[in-house]
């Protein structure tokens, strides 16, 4: 198990998570301006950067998953 690669994975994997939660919830004029999508004045929300950024974490996960199981004997 390489061990650094599978704790940044799931932290990553964790930050995009909570990143698309928040494309989710706040509309494009109150999202924080260091992430991409703000637009001043802008009231929809992100729901594509919101998808993207969930199946993104979600493949995080992944593979740590992958990187964490045990390695073939052979």
């Amino acid at each position: 198990m390489n061990k650094p690669i599978v704790i940044l994975a799931i932290v990553l994997g964790v930050l995009c998570v909570f990143l698309a939660g928040i494309y989710f919830i706040q509309p494009a004029s109150s999202l924080p301006h260091f992430i991409p999508g703000y637009e001043p004045g802008l009231m929809k929300h992100h729901i594509t950067h919101g998808i993207g950024s969930l199946l993104l974490g979600l493949a995080f996960f992944v593979f740590a998953w992958f990187q964490s199981g045990k390695k073939s004997s052979k």
